[in-house]
């Protein structure tokens, strides 16, 4: 903790701002730093490394297994092979789609064969070129491929016979052009074409056609990819997901066997297959992890700084968070049915009953992340676990009572259910059966999450000697032995002690403090006084002072003896650490005033008493709570020894008793602001203001005795007087032992 800022007083006062993250001590940031970055590094090793006793086997395509695998429990999986297998045979069934015959490239083709042979009647009637000339002109036409031979026996040929082939070519490629032909059957069409040719013209006409429309004849219908895939698609769509069922105890993989895809899937389906890690899976676990470790501790720093400065909770927080990764690892990933039980509430529950609800909430956000990490995003698992940890956190509230786990345990069946329902009614398996099994899951998750939770507190409570609620409320019986003793040994104590806890809850109820550890805590601050009682005055209702008999010096020690006792006693009743802070800090360095100033009288020399001797060995308040109980147990004891009788002086009291405190340096050491010593004050007040209300003065009572003459005269006595045949009312004892006129006077003095 860092010390107040001191101001040019005598001592100083408490800061009058809020404390903040920049007040944080340096070594308290190394501290909270180190413990995360250890539990980062384990949290990580805990999410990659191999786990070991699982049963899982570490096996890729193609390796012999190295002993027989029998499955733990029956498992209705989705085979994801089969399943591509068969709409794969669907898609290839569907055969290809291609384009109607387009006329525009039949018509294209004729009007290019025009064009040739147009230039081909045009050389045969050039006279000027010879015969090779001629060939060399036809061969030079790109468009058209024609062997030396067909190309010589065009340019021989008469000109009547050269029409009816000129009209030939035209007439067959036509015909041709007007089938639907594709790439893959263009040979086919080809080699259909000699017996398209007329049947009048010799071998030598239909070689020469055949030629020619072998090299014009192209294809007029392509091949549609688009249709064909979308065709292919629907047939895959309508091929439902192959479900396949494996039954306990049956072989999946024999000693010696070469493993297959479709037993590999068989493996992850039970959980029996180990995953492999390579360094870049590595790197982005890592990343993740330091990521969501990184935003926790940025907001603890932002929202949180009072968490920085305690040592129990940083390392409580991280074993929590540590110990549900672990389990979470071990429970979640490659087990179905186990992932419906796990107690993912049980840890925002627990954070929330041993540190604060709003990191409980905090963290519960973080942990369906990582749930998402673990299974591949699975959103279903997430909201299952993100909506128990929410809902269970705030229903459980500070968990006081055992009835409030029980609401918790009603609610987060509730949610667990209405999740489940929400995202198996429109998943890919509706089977009622299948419904109703994680159903019962969900419900008993409700019943496994509080019995976790009950577990945890105690474990936590007992090890870590953290207090609890739970523990709270059962010290707080006063059938406990220790309140018990107080009552009996030293009563005046105890009901002093009932005050300040009053006084002491309402200011931490004011402030934001743990009221309910403050009110305990405040019980069992004097419980050291069980062992002398009769030497504070409070016990002491008659006889002589015991004081009287001893000097200053032991009678300061007796006082001062009180705290050393009671920390002894607490610590034989096993009392939890932090309610026995309250016992040395809710005197802290005061000294013994009264005995002092004895002292000092009588040394006659104020300097040669020793300040020492008449102190309290402290420690100051550590905490708020602590701090709150001193100043109502000075405040409380002040009011009491000066009997104010208005409102006013019982303020005044207060300001002064708490001034005082202030003053002398007994608040540095705590995070009390200014503003939470006026709620401080105000609260005292309140209480206060109840017990020592200003009372009226009433007048004696006066006795009833009416004329002889009324009663004579009266129909009916008057109340309190014998009517015939009735006993006369009876006056008490002490009345009827003096004389009228002497009772009249003891009620004036006793007013």
């Amino acid at each position: 903790m860092t010390r107040a800022t001191r101001e040019p007083r005598p001592a100083p006062a408490p800061r009058a701002r809020a404390w903040g993250s920049d007040d944080i001590p340096w070594s308290a940031r190394v501290r909270v730093s180190v413990v995360w970055l250890v539990t980062g590094v384990l949290s990580i090793l805990a999410l990659v490394t191999p786990l070991p006793f699982s049963g899982q086997v570490q096996l890729q395509v193609g390796d012999v297994a190295p002993a027989d695998v029998f499955a733990p429990r029956q498992v209705i999986y989705v085979s994801e092979l089969v399943t591509k297998q068969r709409r794969d045979l669907a898609a290839n069934s569907v055969p290809e789609v291609y384009d109607p015959p387009q006329a525009r490239i039949g018509r294209q083709q004729l009007t290019l064969t025009n064009h040739i042979l147009e230039f081909i009647g045009s050389v045969r009637a050039d006279s000027f070129s010879d015969l090779p000339g001629k060939v060399a002109l036809i061969k030079a036409v790109t468009a058209v491929d024609l062997p030396r031979e067909v190309v010589s026996r065009t340019l021989t040929l008469p000109n009547p016979a050269w029409e009816r082939v000129a009209n030939e070519v035209q007439s067959v490629l036509d015909r041709a052009m007007r089938e639907e032909i594709r790439e893959n059957n263009l040979a086919d069409e080809r080699r259909k074409i000699p017996a398209r040719v007329r049947l009048d013209l010799s071998d030598e006409d239909v070689a020469v056609v055949t030629a020619f429309i072998e090299d014009l004849l192209v294809p007029n219908s392509f091949f549609n990819a688009e249709r064909t895939e979308q065709r292919r698609q629907q047939a895959r769509d309508r091929v439902e997901p192959a479900t396949l069922t494996i039954e306990r105890s049956e072989t999946i993989l024999r000693a010696g066997d070469i493993v297959t895809a479709s037993e590999l899937e068989a493996l992850e389906a039970v959980g029996l297959r180990q995953p492999t890690w390579s360094w870049l899976e590595v790197a982005a676990t890592a990343a993740f992890v330091l990521l969501l470790g990184a935003i926790l501790l940025y907001y603890l720093w932002c929202a949180e700084p009072g968490f920085w400065l305690q040592r129990t909770e940083p390392i409580l927080l991280a074993v929590i968070m540590l110990g549900f990764v672990l389990f979470t690892r071990l429970a979640v990933p490659g087990h179905p049915l186990l992932r419906y039980l796990f107690p993912y509430a049980a840890l925002s529950m627990l954070i929330s009953l041993l540190i604060n609800q709003r990191v409980a909430l905090l963290a519960a956000g973080l942990f369906a992340l990582l749930v998402g990490w673990l299974t591949q995003g699975n959103l279903e698992l997430m909201a299952y676990a993100l909506v128990g940890c929410i809902v269970g956190t705030l229903k459980l509230r500070r968990g006081e009572r055992i009835a409030t786990y029980a609401f918790a345990a009603s609610y987060i069946i509730l949610v667990n259910l209405c999740v489940v329902l929400a995202f198996k009614l429109i998943g890919e398996q509706r089977g009622l059966l299948g419904i109703a099994e994680v159903g019962i899951l969900a419900l008993v998750n409700g019943l496994v999450t509080i019995m976790v939770t009950l577990l945890g507190v105690y474990l936590v409570g007992t090890l870590a000697g953290v207090v609890t609620p739970l523990q709270l409320i059962e010290l707080s019986r006063p059938t406990h032995p220790l309140l018990r003793q107080l009552l009996l040994k030293a009563p005046g104590t105890y009901h002093h002690t009932l005050l300040v806890s009053n006084m002491a809850e309402r200011a931490a109820e004011a402030i934001g403090a743990d009221s309910l550890l403050t009110r305990v805590g405040t019980y069992y601050h004097d419980v050291g006084k069980t062992i002398r009682p009769y030497f504070f005055i409070e016990n002491r209702t008659e006889g002589p002072d015991p004081h009287a008999r001893l000097d200053p010096h032991t009678s300061a020690q007796v006082i001062i003896s009180h705290v050393k006792d009671g920390i002894e006693l607490a610590r034989k009743y096993r009392l939890p650490q932090r309610i026995i802070d309250f016992v040395p800090e809710h005197h802290g360095t005061l000294m013994v005033s009264y005995f002092y100033h004895q002292a000092t009288r009588q040394a006659g020399v104020p300097d040669s008493v020793d300040r020492a001797a008449f102190r309290y060995s402290g420690p100051k308040p550590q905490s708020r709570e602590t701090a709150i109980t001193m100043l109502a147990d000075g405040a409380e004891a002040t009011v009491r020894a000066k009997r104010p009788g208005t409102v006013e002086e019982i303020e005044q009291i207060v300001a002064e008793s708490v001034d005082s405190r202030v003053m002398s340096g007994q608040l540095d050491e705590c995070p009390l602001t200014m503003d939470d010593l006026r709620e401080i004050r105000r609260a005292f007040v309140d209480v206060l203001r109840g017990l020592h209300h200003p009372r009226i003065a009433y007048p004696p009572e006066a006795t009833l005795t009416p004329p002889a003459a009324e009663q004579s005269t009266a129909d009916e006595p008057p109340d309190g007087l014998s009517r015939p045949g009735r006993p006369a009312a009876r006056l008490p004892k002490e009345e009827r032992r003096a004389p009228p006129a002497n009772r009249d006077s003891g009620a004036s003095r006793a007013v």
